[in-house]
């Protein structure tokens, strides 16, 4: 016969006792510095929630393919296929009160976290290494620029514009014929890139067009791609949250799908 075991009671499991967190805005208010104005504190004395606004105008036209390889030899071939953004402005601007411009981070009860150079990557297909992108703040003859980039110019009775309009992007996109020649698809191509810096990765809410100091990088598409354009996103994205933090903002620009 064998030996009877004892039995052992088991311990009672200890009783589950909620943990009181801080209201978000709250605890972001004893993180940033005395100096900085931050729409958390702003938010903890207001009756209302503000809620930004911001753009994002994704071409809705159907990409033709003979445009493909250009784009995809410059490193934008993965932005091109972005047809539709469904943004959520509220949403949005709650994650803005969680931001510490000192870290770059989305500070929250249960960490922080922000957006990296491998999420450009992954999501956008920029490159992220390479050239850094800088640009001109104006040109001397911008309607050359545009006659020899884009094959014809927007501006053609104004010597000193610094932008071009989306609706003059779309037009030239939309003009494309079935028998242009490898000339006109490039022109084609870089107003196709132009739109999808002004508008998507790098846009101004209070401006309808693309600055123009961009088109010279398009010049050769296999040098384009030598930028870091995954870089100057980032950065874009990360001082248009600096901006965003202060209470009287109204707006927020900068590659907002990344949120």
């Amino acid at each position: 016969m064998g030996l009877a075991v004892p039995k052992v009671p088991k311990p009672l499991a200890a009783p589950m006792v909620p943990i009181p967190l801080a209201a978000p805005s709250i605890a972001m208010a004893g993180l940033i510095r005395s100096d900085i104005r931050h729409i958390s504190d702003a938010a903890n004395n207001a009756d209302s929630f503000r809620v930004l606004r911001g753009r994002v105008s994704v071409l809705k036209i159907a990409l033709d393919d003979r445009l493909l390889s250009y784009l995809e030899l410059a490193r934008f071939g993965s932005v091109a296929l972005i047809r539709s953004s469904d943004l959520h402005f509220d949403l949005l601007s709650a994650l803005v009160e969680q931001w510490r411009p000192e870290t770059h981070t989305f500070h929250f009860p249960c960490g922080e976290c922000t957006v990296t150079l491998e999420d450009v990557a992954v999501q956008l297909g920029l490159p992220i290494d390479g050239s850094p992108v800088t640009r001109v703040s104006s040109f001397t003859d911008p309607t050359a620029v545009c006659y020899q980039f884009l094959g014809e110019s927007p501006e053609d009775g104004d010597k000193y514009f610094s932008g071009i309009k989306f609706t003059w992007l779309k037009a030239k996109i939309r003009q494309l014929s079935a028998t242009a020649t490898e000339g006109e698809l490039m022109y084609v191509a870089r107003a196709y890139i132009m739109h999808m810096i002004g508008a998507v990765l790098m846009p101004d809410v209070n401006d309808d067009c693309v600055h123009l100091s961009y088109l010279p990088l398009l010049a050769d598409f296999s040098t384009t791609r030598s930028y870091s354009c995954g870089s100057a996103v980032l950065a874009t994205h990360y001082r248009e949250l600096c901006r965003a933090i202060e209470p009287q903002v109204k707006d927020i620009d900068g590659c907002l799908i990344l949120l």
